[in-house]
């Protein structure tokens, strides 16, 4: 029986196709394609030995991992679709020393999605990575091996060791992971109940994916449907009217944290950045009385495009980045909110200001940070992050508790359109294959007719027998692709739908077929 020409063997096809849950030989020898007849040994040992010749041993290896991969009785890939899987970590499981080193900048997110794709049984992945939370989501052709995977990429990256990353990771599959990233859209997920930042950046995320190789059909759908979902949350609940943002919350802390003595008015306000973050704590600043702050950033265009927002009274001071020491040196307290990788005051550098009456405040709302660890052993200094804030969100949590529960009910509806969407993506390759399949049908029988018929045929013949087989083959089929096609609207048709599917894929082998291309999918990406 000869090999299969329609794979080349390739070290990566080689990894891809090894099969560690079996710890047995190629049951079929050397090539290990099909059975050979174990009553004639000499034949047997014959076509082996034809084959050590013309098939090196690690491309036969492999052509049998890709037989039993396609025949196995438990073979997860083509028995199970692939899975969406996320793997990530928050402020709800691990501390910020963490997050920030495991923290992608967004102008990273495509290099990251290439690079997971590029891993072994990773299909398709989106990256969100903020203040409190960095997760990866990805569609993965095996559950374990892709968290292994994903877990051995991100501890790389990060430095990190896989098992410290374990002891805080969380991990969530399909429908889990469904109902997870529509919470987060919603921002019932959020340090601050409601808070609308995080609807943004879940857009960011579908913003930098278009056009991005990986960023597929299974996880863009993903993101789109959960955007769709925060701002219907937002609109039916209002859960978002009066929300503690991160950036109100970081100035309701450094009020709190003030002397007595002291108040928004009176002390001297320093916010280094002037992001989308930065902005936001300089409103909420002037919303509690603050009438003169200096902001220091890298230029002055978006320090003076806030100044025209803020109302009359309020003096907002521009100063270069490269005067910030001398203005945290005359400042009561210090926000941070820039997107620097690496910290902007360290311990050296602020033993060198002068005190203040009580302690100098940094109030640290970046990750990663802005202000190193070290600087909390400075007699003269106080520092806080983004995990001290629960202290401010607590007292702010009751009011919208009632609003989180009417948002719930609105994600458990949008979640089973969702997965109902999702199952009807499952019929398109057997659609795809069962038309293939018809197709080299045709083919392959009008090549056997023209000799037989001992008919010169022109062109016009030969298409109008084409077109005779192609229309009585339609007909044919035409019951069958009506009973693969599903909106997904309605479960029991849907139910129905992948009932049929399944069989059509038995009955015709589709399945190793949608494997194959599988896989040479994944071989392409190498």
């Amino acid at each position: 029986m000869a090999v299969s020409s329609s794979f080349v063997v390739t070290p990566k096809l080689e990894k891809l196709l090894a099969n560690p849950t079996s710890s047995s030989p190629a049951p079929f020898g050397v090539i290990g394609i099909h059975a050979l007849p174990m009553n004639n040994n000499r034949n047997k040992r014959g076509l082996i030995q034809r084959a050590r010749c013309e098939i090196s041993p690690s491309k036969a290896a492999s052509i049998s991992a890709l037989e039993q991969l396609k025949t196995s009785a438990i073979d997860r890939y083509t028995k199970e679709r692939s899975s969406i899987i996320v793997i990530g970590l928050s402020i709800h499981t691990a501390p910020v020393e963490m997050r920030e080193k495991l923290a992608i900048p967004e102008a990273e997110w495509p290099r990251a999605i290439a690079e997971l794709c590029g891993l072994n049984h990773i299909e398709e992945a989106a990256v969100l990575s903020t203040c409190n939370r960095m997760e990866i989501y990805v569609l993965a052709l095996s559950q374990h091996r892709g968290v292994k995977e994903v877990t051995e990429w991100m501890s790389k990256t990060s430095g990190i060791p896989v098992s410290e990353i374990c002891q805080h990771r969380f991990l969530l599959y399909n429908k889990d992971v469904t109902q997870h990233i529509f919470e987060v859209s919603a921002g019932l997920d959020s340090l601050v109940l409601g808070e609308n930042q995080i609807l943004a950046q879940v857009k960011q995320v579908v913003k930098v994916g278009q056009g991005v190789n990986g960023f597929g059909r299974n996880i863009s759908g993903l993101f789109k449907h959960a955007i769709t979902v925060g701002k219907r949350v937002r609109t039916e609940t209002n859960i978002a009217a009066g929300a503690v943002s991160v950036s109100s919350a970081a100035v309701e802390l450094a009020l709190m944290k003030l002397p007595e003595s002291s108040h928004a008015s009176s002390a001297r306000m320093l916010v280094i950045g002037a992001g989308k973050m930065g902005k936001l704590v300089i409103k909420h600043l002037v919303a509690k009385g603050c009438t003169k702050m200096v902001v220091v950033n890298r230029s002055e265009e978006k320090v003076a495009a806030i100044r025209v927002e803020m109302p009359s009274g309020v003096e907002i001071i521009y100063k270069p980045l490269d005067e910030m020491l001398s203005c945290a040196a005359e400042a009561d307290v210090v926000f941070t909110s820039t997107a620097s990788e690496t910290p902007l005051f360290l311990k050296e550098q602020v033993e060198t200001l002068p005190p203040v009456r009580d302690a100098r405040l940094f109030v640290d709302i970046s990750v990663p940070r802005n202000v190193g660890s070290c600087v909390a052993e400075i007699d003269g200094a106080r520092v806080f992050n983004v995990d001290d804030l629960k202290e401010v969100v607590a007292a702010n949590q009751e009011d919208r508790v009632r609003k989180a529960m009417e948002a719930q009910a609105i994600i458990t509806d949008e979640s089973k359109h969702f997965e109902a969407w999702r199952d009807s993506l499952e019929t398109v390759p057997t659609i795809k294959k069962l038309r293939g399949y018809t197709e080299r049908i045709i083919a392959a029988e009008i090549e056997k007719f023209l000799p037989k018929s001992g008919i010169e045929m022109n062109k016009k013949l030969r298409k109008s027998v084409d077109d005779l087989i192609r229309g009585i083959v339609n007909k044919l089929l035409h019951g069958p692709m009506q009973h693969l096609r599903c909106d997904g609207s309605d479960s029991r048709t849907l139910s129905e739908t992948l009932e049929n599917m399944q069989a059509l894929n038995r009955m015709y082998g589709l399945d190793a077929e949608i494997l194959e291309e599988k896989i040479r999918a994944k071989v392409g990406k190498k």
